[in-house]
């Protein structure tokens, strides 16, 4: 291939372990956390959003809530996306 490919995104989905999950309240619903969508920036930073299920069961809605600035938090993220370097690395191809 002649040119670089283009890559416009990439992006992860990360389980919170039971103990680092938490409940954020949006639009009156209760929802508790219990995954991660981490997303590579085109600088090479991380994006992170979290998403769950209502407390009151159900499926609810696809709502994205901010992740809340704990160093537990930042430390799954980080090593989340170390995890997933290493498995994009050892790709072994279309099957």
């Amino acid at each position: 291939m002649s040119s670089p490919v283009e890559v416009t995104a990439l992006a992860i989905n990360v389980t919170v372990p039971a103990e680092l999950r938490w409940t954020d309240v949006r639009r009156g619903e209760e929802f508790l956390l219990s995954t991660l969508n981490v997303r590579l920036l085109p600088d090479g930073h991380l994006a992170a959003k979290a998403y769950g299920r209502p407390t009151a069961g159900g499926r609810g809605t696809y709502v994205s809530f901010p992740v809340p600035d704990r160093p537990e938090l930042a430390a799954l993220v980080s090593a989340a996306a170390g995890r997933a370097g290493e498995l994009w690395a050892a790709h072994r191809g279309l099957g």
